[in-house]
């Protein structure tokens, strides 16, 4: 097993990360950039790397520094979190060349799987289902091929996810301006500017199953995630297991030989997560395979027992998963509202900033992974995310109540959340019937946006964080006049491991 692992990543994936490598006994190494100097996941780790400028680009995004960071620490191995090098595959080949090891699967399942239009075909050949589409590398063949499936369609770019380079397209004299469009989304964020089309399966629910396998040739699924609430294809809240009617134990055990098998026709091991389009009618389709560790992994955790970092970390180190899939079993279900600093009232656009108040929540069945701390200013380069808020209990009502219980004491100040958001959309009737599709936000948005359950959570919120900001100011008053006495400062007795790690060797 390995003695220490760099985290190729930042927050709150990159603490949930190392939480795991702490029970395991692993120390943790962990980089930033400028922006991140003071963030929860350098003071978590045992060591911290900086590794260049607040782009992204200039940082998290270079592989060479990452290396480096490894042969100055000693890391041995690295985990990539999601997002940033986690699907590029240019990493572990960097990493294998140094004498280090990648904890997640082999580059060549990472190609198989990464450029959308390579995989769909690799599927094809390997008996999955796909969403009936083509490639196009011009605009004249894209049109034949609209023309072929019919409409409405759905244009992707082939080098990514995410929601980036999509486009419905419901008319043929809507196509052209789609696929310009969708070609500059895809070449800003990508670097490719590649675009394929596919049917538009209408009404469909997110269904992803997640897999997980060894270098021994074991693979097994870990049951359901429902990713149907979206906004602009982005992904807001998770459930598993799926609250639909068409859902079946006979379904999903369907979906999950299905998605064993794309894992194996490409000789995949670590955990990674095959996304389908689950239609009306129960017929699914293949979307895309995620080689990496997915945001909405708790919810699994939940429900399994199983750590996944855990168990990616034992693959990585030649282990085998040691259980068939006749020893995986669910149990309850569990709920995930992804904690964003944004504004609902202002078409949720970022809300970056210095977080003056945070008050999580805790008690039975509830979980947050969070990458923030009271004073820590949520920075304007990256994914605004600022935690996930997850609940488990026996029966979906009673995990709904637990989430709606627990979003009510979360208290964040000095920055907007979309916390109000997600408590209007538990109270929405139709949510809460567990009848909802991919597009359920856009069609209910202004009724969300409006909602006195909104309105006042907001109110609320904004009186508890006004009320907690006293009430420290106070506590605050009171422990200065104890060390003005006593002659203590910071890092005395009381001070916990984890914000202890404020002064970890930066390096």
């Amino acid at each position: 097993m390995f003695r220490k692992v760099l985290v190729a990543n930042r927050g709150e994936i990159a603490v949930r990360v190392m939480r795991t490598l702490r029970e395991m006994g692993i120390a943790s190494v962990a980089v930033y950039s400028d922006a991140d100097r003071d963030a929860l996941h350098v003071r978590v780790a045992d060591e911290a790397v900086h590794i260049g400028p607040s782009p992204s680009r200039e940082s998290y995004l270079l592989v060479d520094r990452i290396v480096d960071a490894c042969k100055k620490t000693g890391a041995e191995a690295v985990h990539p979190g999601y997002g940033f090098l986690s699907e590029k595959a240019e990493l572990p080949r960097a990493l294998a060349a140094a004498g280090i090891t990648f904890i997640g699967p082999d580059p060549s399942a990472m190609d198989a799987m990464g450029y959308k239009t390579a995989a769909r075909a690799r599927m094809i050949e390997a008996g999955v289902p796909v969403v009936p589409g083509a490639d196009a590398k011009d605009f004249d063949t894209l049109a034949r091929e609209a023309d072929r499936i019919g409409y409405p369609l759905m244009l992707k770019a082939a080098g990514g996810g995410g929601g980036k380079g999509m486009r419905a397209v419901h008319s043929k004299n809507d196509l052209k301006g789609a696929w310009e469009r969708a070609r500059s989304e895809a070449a800003s964020a990508f670097g490719d500017d590649h675009v394929y089309v596919e049917k538009l399966i209408i009404e469909p629910r997110h269904v992803e199953i997640q897999v997980l396998g060894d270098k021994h040739g074991n693979v097994v699924h870990l049951f359901e995630r429902d990713c149907s609430i979206q906004r602009r294809n982005q992904k807001v809240v998770e459930e598993t297991p799926t609250p639909s009617p068409v859902r079946t134990p006979e379904l999903i055990a369907k979906m999950g030989e299905v998605a064993v098998r794309a894992a194996k026709a490409v000789g995949y091991h670590s955990a990674g997560t095959v996304e389908f389009l689950l239609a009306p009618d129960g017929s699914f389709y293949f979307l895309e395979m995620n080689t990496r560790l997915q945001v909405e992994h708790p919810i699994t955790e939940l429900i399994t027992g199983i750590d996944l970092v855990r168990e990616m970390v034992r693959v990585a180190a030649g282990e085998p998963l040691g259980y068939t899939q006749a020893d995986v079993q669910q149990r309850g279900h569990a709920i995930q509202c992804r904690v964003y600093a944004e504004d609902p009232a202002t078409g949720f656009l970022p809300s970056p900033g210095k977080i003056e108040v945070l008050r999580t929540p805790s008690g039975p069945g509830v979980r947050d992974d969070g990458g923030a701390y009271e004073g820590f200013e949520i920075p304007s380069f990256y994914d605004p995310l600022v935690s996930k808020l997850c609940v488990w209990a026996p029966t979906r009502e009673l995990a709904m109540a637990r989430m709606k219980r627990a979003l009510s004491e979360y208290v964040v100040g000095g920055i907007r959340t979309n916390i109000p958001f997600h408590l209007a959309l538990l109270e929405h009737p139709e949510f809460a019937r567990g009848r909802y599709d991919t597009g359920f936000i856009p069609r209910n948005e202004a009724t969300l946006h409006t909602s006195g359950s909104l309105r006042d959570a907001g109110d609320a919120m904004a009186i508890a964080a006004a009320v907690h900001r006293a009430l420290a100011d106070d506590r605050a008053a009171k422990q200065s006049a104890r060390e003005s006495m006593s002659g203590g400062g910071a890092g005395g007795p009381g001070m916990s491991p984890w914000r202890m790690g404020a002064i970890a060797k930066l390096r």
